[in-house]
């Protein structure tokens, strides 16, 4: 999949389900690519992983538009995790001593007319990416579904395999640790 296969969605209100998948898939791909992003720290994994889970969440597509949303992010976490795994083993068996690259700033091209108002914006998302990164990953996920793609409680429980409870738990710990971080950007 190449980056350009990822369009610019128009951000639809959770109330209003759409009318097929292919919008579904279409209105959220962005924002998966965010997220697996800032999972795997790596561009193409990323896109792999989201082509992965847009492919697994076809096979859904008879189901209600209601559980899609839940649905597709448990699938999304799923095979970030996968590739998580994977880039852990691979490294420890099969390259020990290949250095990681995890300095690679995302590249979040701005087309507004203000050079000084896109500098600061991508100033801020590189440090709330890089604080994000510092978080454990079940806090960066409540984080993430919670936060920055708006469910609800609920569905991040579903879409995170576990209660409610620990979603709640996750997030707080979660925004504590990010005040902390950014606390002397501000």
């Amino acid at each position: 999949m190449e980056p350009a296969s990822i369009e610019p969605a128009s951000i639809e209100p959770a109330s209003i389900e759409p009318a097929s998948i292919e919008q579904f898939l279409a209105g959220i791909g962005n924002r998966a690519f965010r997220f697996a992003e800032l999972g795997l720290r790596h561009r193409d994994d990323a896109l792999d992983a989201v082509q992965d889970a847009m492919m697994k969440m076809l096979a859904y597509r008879e189901r209600p538009a209601a559980e899609w949303t839940p649905l597709f992010w448990s699938i999304l976490r799923s095979r970030i995790v996968d590739a998580q795994r994977r880039r852990t083993f691979r490294l420890r068996w099969l390259s020990p001593q290949e250095p990681r690259d995890d300095d690679g700033a995302i590249d979040w091209a701005d087309e507004g007319p203000d050079p000084q108002r896109a500098h600061d914006g991508r100033e801020a998302y590189g440090k709330l990416a890089q604080a994000l990164r510092e978080l454990p990953r079940r806090q960066r996920e409540a984080f993430s579904l919670r936060v920055l793609e708006e469910l609800n409680v609920a569905d991040t429980a579903k879409a995170m395999g576990c209660t409610e409870g620990s979603v709640k738990t996750h997030l707080s710990r979660a925004r504590e640790a990010l005040q902390k971080q950014l606390e002397d950007w501000r």
